[in-house]
This record gives C-alpha cells, sequence and structure tokens, in this order.
C-alpha cells in the first residue's frame, strides 16, 4: 500500500505557506482624498478663473474668422518670420513675441502683446482689423505652454497645456496617475516668480487641496511625486520575508519525503 503520509505533509505545509504569504501581503494605505469627511460640503474652494499675461518667448497661435474667407487665409497663413521650430514642434505656427514685447502682424505691422491677457490681446486685434475685415473674430492661444510631470507616476513627461492652468488632479490623470509607491500627501510644485523658484508641497489626502491656490497648475511648473521611501523598505522587507519563507516551505518538504523514506 503507497504511504501517504509524505503527499499530506507537503499539502499541509504548502497550504500553510500560501495562507503566510497572503496574510504578508499589503493593502495599498494611500489614496486621493483619503481625509475627505463623507458626504461633505468644501467652502471656497478656488476657482478656475485665472488669466495669464502675455510675456516674451510665448508663441501665439492667432486665428482670424470673418465673412470673407479669402481675406481669413491670407492673415491665418501670414505668421512670417515670427515662425520658428519651436512653435513647429509645438503643434503649429504661431507669432514669437520678441525681448521687446511685440509681434509682427499682417497689414497691423509691429504690435505689442505683452501686458495683454490672450483675451485682451484678441479683442484688441479685433479692433485694429475692423477697417480691413468684416465682423472679424480673433482667438488667441498659446503654443509653447506646458507642464512636467516627474516621480512616481506612470507616465512621466512634459504635457502642452492648451489653456491658462490645469487641476492638479486632472495632470495626475493625464501623467498615468501616481504609482503605488508614490505619495499622495508629499506632492512637490516647483513654480517660477520672476527670478526665484517657489517650492511649494500639497497634500492630497486632504481637503484642503481644494482650496490651495496651487490646486491650479501653471505654465512651466514642475510637478514631482516622490516615491515612498518608508513603504518601499517595507514592501522589500516583505518579498524577502515571503521569498524565505517559500524557500524554508520547500526543503521541509523535501526533508519530510526524505525523512518518510528513511524510517519506513
Amino acid at each position: 500500500m503507497i504511504n501517504r503520509f509524505p503527499f499530506i505533509a507537503i499539502l499541509f505545509i504548502s497550504t500553510i505557506s500560501l495562507s503566510l504569504l497572503s496574510c504578508a501581503t499589503t493593502s495599498r494605505t494611500s489614496a486621493y482624498f483619503k481625509l475627505l469627511p463623507k458626504d461633505t460640503t468644501i467652502a471656497g474652494v478656488v476657482k478656475d478663473d485665472y488669466e495669464s499675461i502675455i510675456q516674451p518667448g510665448d508663441i501665439l497661435a492667432i486665428k482670424v474668422n470673418s465673412l470673407s474667407a479669402s481675406e481669413d487665409a491670407y492673415y491665418n497663413n501670414a505668421a512670417g518670420e515670427n515662425v520658428n521650430t519651436t512653435a513647429a514642434a509645438s503643434g503649429g505656427i504661431g507669432f514669437l513675441v520678441m525681448p521687446n514685447g511685440m509681434i509682427s502682424f499682417h497689414s497691423l505691422g509691429q504690435l505689442k502683446a505683452t501686458g495683454f491677457t490672450r483675451r485682451e490681446f484678441a479683442k484688441d486685434l479685433q479692433t485694429r482689423l475692423a477697417p480691413f475685415l468684416k465682423e472679424a473674430v480673433v482667438s488667441v492661444n498659446y503654443l509653447n505652454h506646458k507642464v512636467t510631470v516627474m516621480g512616481a507616476v506612470g507616465s512621466p513627461r512634459v504635457l502642452p497645456l492648451n489653456g491658462e492652468q490645469i487641476s492638479i488632479i486632472d495632470l495626475m490623470v493625464l501623467s498615468g496617475d501616481i504609482t503605488e509607491n508614490g505619495k499622495y500627501n508629499d506632492v512637490i510644485i516647483i513654480r517660477d516668480e520672476g527670478n526665484n523658484k517657489i517650492v511649494k508641497h500639497v497634500n492630497l489626502e486632504d481637503k484642503s487641496i481644494f482650496t490651495s491656490p496651487w490646486y491650479f497648475i501653471k505654465s512651466n511648473d514642475i510637478v514631482f511625486v516622490p516615491k515612498d521611501a518608508d513603504r518601499i523598505r517595507k514592501e522589500n522587507a516583505r518579498n524577502t520575508f515571503q521569498t524565505t519563507l517559500a524557500l524554508v516551505a520547500s526543503g521541509l518538504g523535501f526533508l519530510t519525503i526524505i525523512l518518510t523514506q528513511v524510517i519506513k
């Protein structure tokens, strides 16, 4: 009759090992809005009404629409010498704002662009084009505004900023979200202010992010998500424990077979 003890012993040891391994597996403790109370109202949230001021070095996409399509094309294809490789790489043909704050625009010559918001500059252009075009409508957008996302995110990258700003939550989603080992409660934002760089730490687990002036990310901001070193250390220790446990379990299984055969 076949001795079934070795097989039963191996099955028992394997079951115990798997149970210990499953207990050693950790669950993710960090999350967005972890500290957000249930069924609550947050007062004083920041508004998405920021309007940036055009600066030297900006590349502007200027589009003209009027009752004459042929005249529109004349203006829309006349970026001229202001076109550069940076504009082309940014996805369009634009007007480079020179160090003196001016751009060259067809029929209007040298125009001051700095000091205006995009909406104000579009309105100024519409007024100036009134003698040349009937019911002209002008739109102005940036071609080279961007934000940089680094660190523990799914896809670190430089993202074009099509609007004036973007919420940090949207930015994280577009970057593949924070990875398992990323720190939700200590995201770093670096922003240029004149000749200074301002560094701010924000907590995406807490509701205070909705009322923070740093909730919206602006052009040229750098967002860095640090790795949770403590979590990584604990995870490495658990992995080492699991590997050791598996080796011990395997060794005990083989030892049980050998001893059973010897004493049989």
